[in-house]
C-alpha cells in the first residue's frame, strides 16, 4: 500500500475550502430543485422489493419496462422528502458484482429520525444482515446486490455535528 502525506492533503482541503467554499450565509442558490432519482442495478426485482419495502420500508412507488433496454425494469421507492431511490433490472447481460471504481458509486447515506433508526437497527438484526455501526448515528451495510447504503440518524443537511446544508 503506498504510503500518503496526510499533513499535505489537509493543508490542501484547507486551500480548496478558501478556494472554492464561500463564507456562511453567502453561498448561491443552486440551480438543481434537487436528485430526482438515484439509479442503481438489481439482479432480481422481487429480491430488491423484499429487502427495500419489506425490510427497509421504502414504499415501492412504480414499476414500468425501461425505456433504453427491451424487456429491462425501471421501479422506484419513496426514500423521503420527495426522494427516490430506483433500480433497473438488465436481463440478458452478463454483469459483473458491485465494484469500487474511480467515478462509481460508493454508498448511498440515507437519513431517517433516531427514533426509525434504531427500529430499522432491530430490523436488520433480526433479518441476519450485517452492518458497521459509526459514530453511534450511522449504520452501513450492503443490499441485496452488493450496493453499499448507510442509515443516517443525522437530520438533513447535518453530518455527525457539521452543518453541511
Amino acid at each position: 500500500m503506498a504510503t500518503i502525506d496526510l499533513d499535505a492533503i489537509t493543508k490542501d482541503r484547507e486551500r480548496i475550502k478558501r478556494e472554492y467554499l464561500p463564507p456562511e450565509g453567502e453561498r448561491p442558490e443552486s440551480s438543481a430543485r434537487g436528485i430526482h432519482h438515484a439509479a442503481l442495478l438489481s439482479s432480481d426485482v422481487r429480491r430488491t422489493i423484499e429487502f427495500y419495502q419489506g425490510l427497509l420500508e421504502f414504499p415501492l412507488t412504480e414499476i414500468f419496462e425501461n425505456r433504453d433496454y427491451a424487456g429491462s425494469d425501471h421501479f422506484f421507492f419513496d426514500v423521503g422528502a420527495g426522494n427516490l431511490l430506483a433500480f433497473f433490472t438488465l436481463p440478458g447481460l452478463d454483469l459483473g458484482p458491485y465494484r469500487e471504481v474511480l467515478g462509481g458509486h460508493h454508498h448511498i447515506a440515507i437519513s431517517v429520525t433516531r427514533e426509525k433508526w434504531d427500529h430499522l437497527r432491530a430490523r436488520l438484526d433480526d433479518a441476519g444482515v450485517d452492518y458497521h455501526l459509526e459514530s453511534k448515528v450511522s449504520l452501513y451495510f450492503a443490499g441485496p446486490d452488493g450496493e453499499r447504503l448507510e442509515l443516517l440518524a443525522d437530520p438533513l443537511g447535518e453530518m455527525y455535528g457539521t452543518k453541511v446544508l
